[in-house]
């Protein structure tokens, strides 16, 4: 039995500093890969750096919608940043209404950027969506991002948001969050995903699970998040376990190779 982290930003200095104790303690805990994902050009390199000195760390490339006053990406950019060896997918990308506020068509543009760079690069999506499934999935749609597939990371929309990412070739990622007390709606999309579109993430250093809840969290904490769907839908840990990892080298082909 192994976990895969699909999300985590193991870059961020407070994780960085301990980076021989955080794979010790993945290693405890059976979680055998974490994908590294960037939020930003300027703190890409240290994605890349630790992707390339580790087996079992995976990287993205992609600027994060909630970085307002940051370089911005162009489509050849993105793509020749995705030639990089361990990189297997584009994002962070996508929309937050809930951060920013006032006129936001510059995420709505940068979105479009990480979904053509995606096309182009043959690489699949990692989408943020907060407070702007609408105009999120409305693009996804536009962009025609179907074509490349990818994962609703950290998801805390609804059922019906779910049903329309997956009808566009997208997987939907739990965090932490499906296991906090009052998240009703999202342990009923747990209940209800079928096994073969579900990942597993920590989104660390944010978001640790119970019973870690309010602590730094960390991609060994993972485990909790399957433990805590398996008892959702009744079934083996062990199921959850093969299922998401083996949806994660599906989507993320080039980690398989």
């Amino acid at each position: 039995m192994k976990f895969v982290d699909s999300h985590c930003h193991i870059n961020f200095p407070d994780l960085a500093n301990d980076i021989d104790g955080l794979l010790s303690r993945m290693a405890d805990n059976q979680v055998s890969h974490a994908l590294c994902v960037a939020v930003n050009l300027p703190e890409l390199p240290s994605v890349l750096e630790l992707a390339g000195a580790h087996d079992n760390i995976f990287a993205s490339v992609g600027v994060h919608p909630d970085y307002e006053d940051t370089p911005e990406p162009s489509v050849a950019q993105l793509v020749e940043l995705a030639k990089t060896p361990k990189v297997v997918a584009i994002g962070e990308t996508g929309l937050d209404y809930f951060r920013l506020t006032g006129d936001l068509e510059w995420q709505r543009e940068r979105f479009r950027t990480h979904i053509r760079a995606a096309r182009e690069s043959g690489l699949p999506l990692i989408i943020h969506t907060r407070a702007s499934s609408e105009d999120t999935i409305r693009i996804m749609r536009e962009e025609r991002a179907d074509e490349v597939g990818g994962v609703m990371h950290c998801f805390t929309e609804s059922w019906e948001v779910a049903q329309q990412a997956m009808e566009l070739g997208f997987y939907i990622s739990l965090s932490g969050i499906v296991t906090f007390k009052k998240a009703e709606e999202l342990k009923d999309v747990a209940r209800k995903m079928p096994l073969d579109r579900l990942l597993i993430e920590t989104d660390s250093p944010y978001l640790a699970p119970m019973p870690h809840r309010g602590k730094q969290n960390q991609p060994a904490w993972v485990r909790h998040v399957a433990e805590h769907i398996a008892e959702l839908k009744g079934i083996a840990l062990e199921e959850v376990a093969a299922a998401t990892t083996a949806n994660f080298f599906r989507l993320f082909a080039r980690a398989a190779q």
